[in-house]
């Protein structure tokens, strides 16, 4: 089977946002595109740029096809990264991906206004329509996971402790040591002041994917010292090691990926810091009818 591309990757984004009930995160909606075209691991798990970004190739893939769906007006996303259908959305509608790719240029083409639409009548490539709406996003991406993929091993860890903490753990340790099964830390997580479970973590610094293999390792490393496990990594989980980590029967792995950890950094402004950029407009009508 080869690599969807990001054009056929568009119609199953749809239907699984449809599946999920109108709305999903990114996390939501790849597995069930995964699930509906039963995209096997040799597939899933190919990196894009794993000396760059912590994606997936079609995790990367679908993030064109669902910037296109935006800029087409089908879908739409919260701040909080939600995805859900807009009002031009109707279930029943005929789909033209190539139709869609066409439109979106077009309309992109005609809001440029630097020397390539003026001095050049190149098309504008794929990958530069993406960059027009997540420019800003891709960037700190990149350069975040450049930088923590250059900590040091132990820095890596201080920071996963300082997470931990900021996301309401105490008595957070460090404590990894050769033959621990991969455990480098322990925490308490308190729930309400009333209830409190034990947890382990293990952290690593990788570029490529994590398997079923080191997730079974640290659970059996965990059992019987822990109520649960948090695997944390700069890179990503293969298909395998995901439902290793939910296993019935087995007790429950928590995993963070490259892109959540992204994400955690940013929302505690850890390392992170985010500007607000005032946007002021002028509504015209309003002083022509007072």
């Amino acid at each position: 089977m080869k690599m969807p591309t990001f054009r056929q990757l568009m119609e199953p984004t749809l239907k699984a946002l449809d599946v999920l009930g109108g709305s999903g995160s990114i996390e939501e909606i790849a597995t069930e595109v995964i699930r509906q075209l039963d995209l096997p691991e040799s597939i899933t798990s190919q990196m894009h740029d794993p000396a760059r970004s912590s994606q997936t190739e079609v995790e990367y893939r679908l993030a064109w096809s669902r910037t296109y769906l935006k800029k087409y007006g089908l879908i739409t996303n919260s701040a909080r990264g939600v995805w859900v259908f807009t009002d031009k959305y109707q279930p029943e509608q005929s789909f033209d991906a190539d139709d869609v790719v066409r439109l979106v240029r077009e309309s992109v083409l005609s809001k440029k206004n630097d020397d390539r639409q003026h001095h050049s009548s190149a098309p504008l490539h794929d990958l530069e329509i993406i960059e027009v709406d997540n420019e800003l996003e891709i960037s700190w991406k990149n350069t975040l996971h450049q930088t923590l993929l250059g900590m040091k091993p132990d820095a890596f860890e201080r920071l996963t402790k300082r997470l931990l903490r900021e996301n309401g753990f105490v008595q957070v340790e460090i404590t990894g040591r050769s033959g621990d099964g991969g455990i480098d830390g322990k925490g308490i997580l308190k729930l309400q002041n009333i209830l409190s479970y034990h947890v382990v973590f293990q952290c690593k610094r990788y570029q490529n994917s994590v398997g079923p293999g080191a997730i079974r390792d640290f659970r059996g490393a965990m059992i019987g010292r822990a109520d649960k496990g948090i695997f944390i990594t700069t890179g990503t989980f293969t298909r395998d090691a995901i439902n290793e980590a939910i296993r019935d029967g087995a007790p429950a792995i928590d995993l963070i990926d490259g892109e959540t950890l992204a994400e955690m950094l940013k929302t505690l402004q850890l390392g992170v810091k985010v500007e607000m950029i005032e946007s002021v407009e002028i509504d015209t009508t309003w002083f022509e009818n007072i």
